[in-house]
C-alpha cells in the first residue's frame, strides 16, 4: 500500500465510512478506490484519471486535494504525446493557409459595395437633416416643452397668479397634515437573542470536543452551519453518531444548514473545517482542528432549546 493510498484510507476510517459509502458520494466504481489505496494506478482507466479519481477520492473524506498531492509527489501525471501533436500542428497548417487564400478575394469583392452602401447612406441622411428646417424647429421646441427648467411658471385656472402668502399658507398646511398622520409601528418579531445564550467548552473525550449550552426557559436555541467550500458533514440527534441523521454527505459553498438544539444534544462530524463554520445562537464555536467532531450539550437545568431540527439552504 502507498503512503498516498493509507493516508486516504485512514481519513476515510476517521470517518466512519466504507468503501461503498465513498462509491456512493463520488460515483467512481469500488475497484478503483481499491486501487488507489493499494498505489496500484494501473487498474485505472488512464494515468489522466488518476490524478482526478485521487482529488475526488480526497474531497469526499475530507481531506485537502492539493495538499495531499504536494506531500506524496510519486502520482504519475497524465502523458502528453508530442509525437503527435507535432504531426497534427504540421498538417493543420498547410489547409489554414489555403483556406485563408481561397476565401480572402471574395471576402474583399464583397468589402468595397457593403462600404460604398454605408458613404450613400450617411450622405443621404446628412442631406436630409440639413434640407428640413421646420423638422429642426419642431425638435427644438419639443425638448423645450419637456424640459422642466425651461418651463415658465404660468397662472392659476382662475386667472390669477397665485401670491407667496398662498404658497406659504399651502406649504404649512400640508407640513402639518403630515405631522398629524400617526406611523404605525412595526411589532417586533420574537426571536432567540444571542446574548442569552451561553456557549462554552466544557471537556473533550477522545477526539471529540463537548461544548455547554446554557439558554434560558422557554427559548429556542439554533445550530447553523453556513458552508463555504467542499466538505464532508455529518449532524446527529444524541450524543454520536447512532442517534437520528439530521444531515449526511457532501456540502458545497452557499449551504446553510439549520438546525434546533434539544435535550438529547448535537453530535456534529465536519471533514473539512475550515469549509463549514458552526455557530449557536450567533456564537461560532471551533475545535481549530482540520476535521472537527463536536458535541453540544444543552444545560440540564433548563427547558428551553426542544423541537424538530429543520434544514434549509
Amino acid at each position: 500500500m502507498s503512503e498516498l493510498g493509507r493516508h486516504l484510507k485512514e481519513a476515510r476510517l476517521q470517518k466512519g465510512m466504507s468503501l461503498d459509502d465513498v462509491q456512493e458520494v463520488t460515483k467512481i466504481r469500488k475497484k478503483y478506490l481499491e486501487a488507489i489505496e493499494a498505489g496500484d494506478y494501473k487498474v485505472l482507466p488512464g494515468s489522466f484519471y488518476v490524478r482526478a479519481f485521487i482529488k475526488t477520492y480526497a474531497e469526499a473524506v475530507g481531506v485537502n486535494p492539493d495538499e495531499l498531492m504536494e506531500e506524496h509527489g510519486n502520482v504519475p501525471a497524465a502523458p502528453v504525446d508530442t509525437t503527435m501533436e507535432t504531426v497534427i500542428q504540421k498538417r493543420s497548417r498547410k489547409p489554414e493557409t489555403e483556406r485563408n487564400a481561397k476565401w480572402l478575394p471574395t471576402l474583399l469583392m464583397w468589402t468595397f459595395p457593403i462600404l460604398i452602401l454605408v458613404v450613400i447612406y450617411l450622405y443621404a441622411t446628412s442631406s436630409m437633416n440639413q434640407g428640413d428646417p421646420k423638422q429642426a424647429d419642431t425638435a427644438e421646441m419639443t425638448s423645450a416643452t419637456q424640459d422642466p427648467t425651461k418651463v415658465k411658471p404660468s397662472a392659476t385656472a382662475a386667472g390669477g397668479v397665485t401670491s407667496p402668502t398662498a404658497t406659504a399658507a399651502a406649504a404649512a398646511t400640508a407640513e402639518a397634515g403630515a405631522t398629524a398622520t400617526p406611523v404605525p409601528s412595526a411589532t417586533p418579531e420574537p426571536s432567540a437573542s444571542p446574548g442569552s445564550v451561553t456557549v462554552t467548552q466544557d471537556r473533550k473525550s477522545g477526539k471529540t470536543t463537548i461544548y455547554k449550552v446554557l439558554a434560558p426557559a422557554g427559548g429556542q436555541v439554533q445550530v447553523v452551519i453556513a458552508s463555504t467550500g467542499v466538505s464532508w458533514l455529518e449532524v446527529y440527534k444524541g450524543e454520536n453518531s447512532k442517534g437520528e441523521k439530521l444531515s449526511f454527505g457532501n456540502t458545497k459553498a452557499g449551504d446553510n444548514l439549520s438546525f434546533t438544539l434539544d435535550s438529547e444534544g448535537m453530535y456534529i462530524k465536519s471533514g473539512y473545517s475550515p469549509a463549514t463554520a458552526i455557530s449557536v445562537n450567533g456564537q461560532a464555536i471551533t475545535d481549530g482542528k482540520t476535521s472537527s467532531r463536536l458535541l453540544l450539550e444543552l444545560d440540564s437545568g433548563t427547558n428551553g432549546a426542544t423541537g424538530e431540527s429543520t434544514t434549509g439552504e
